[in-house]
């Protein structure tokens, strides 16, 4: 198995890059955000590698960072989700994207990838969620607040709270982490009418 190559960038195509090292040119795919942090050709790239071993092919996989390739092992975990649409999301999204996206269930945000429909998006959501906090710049316990009343769980003031804040316009997602965020500094017995005040704050700050 390769698991990094370090090589000399010869080519460069719409999902790949051609690695020289030493003499051999390897082919590997990678998703366009990899592509373009890429240096130009004729200087030095390292990529961490994910191979794919079949009867009829070996597939090399690239990413610049070793938590965007673990994030492309995760999506294939997923049922629909194979290699082109992992990279497909990983075009769309980084990693540090699509973590927090997962952790507050944004649907919505990994269904712009490429391939990917909202039922394929909703199972992502749902079969990473107890992982996404794990890498995501999002306090986990904010995560699954946020991520309940997406879903349309959590305690009733919240939901009705997150409800008040869709009626006005705002995404649902956009809603729920910013009631999230309310309810976090309100504390459990916080009211409908405070928490949207408190929704409204936040959403006031971005």
């Amino acid at each position: 198995m390769i698991g990094k190559l370090t090589g000399t960038v010869d080519s460069v195509g719409p999902d790949w890059v051609i690695l020289d090292v030493g003499g051999v040119g390897y082919v590997v795919h990678c998703s366009s955000k990899t592509l373009g942090r890429l240096p130009n050709a004729g200087e030095i790239a390292r990529l961490s590698i994910e191979t794919h071993v079949r009867e009829d092919r070996i597939q090399l996989f690239g990413f610049v960072a070793d938590l965007e390739r673990e994030w492309f092992r995760l999506l294939n975990t997923v049922q629909g989700v194979g290699t082109k649409v992992a990279l497909g999301v990983l075009s769309t999204l980084d990693a540090s994207d699509l973590a927090t996206a997962i952790a507050l269930q944004d649907k919505a945000a990994i269904a712009r990838a490429p391939g990917v429909g909202p039922k394929v998006a909703a199972r992502i959501a749902a079969e990473l969620r107890d992982k996404a906090p794990l890498f995501a710049d999002v306090d986990p316990g904010f995560a699954r607040l946020a991520g309940d009343m997406a879903e349309a769980r959590g305690p009733a003031p919240a939901r009705d709270a997150v409800s008040a804040l869709v009626n006005l316009g705002y995404g649902g997602p956009q809603a729920s982490a910013a009631i999230a965020t309310a309810m976090k500094a309100q504390g459990d017995g916080a009211t409908t009418e405070t928490l949207i005040r408190g929704g409204l704050k936040e959403l006031a700050k971005g």
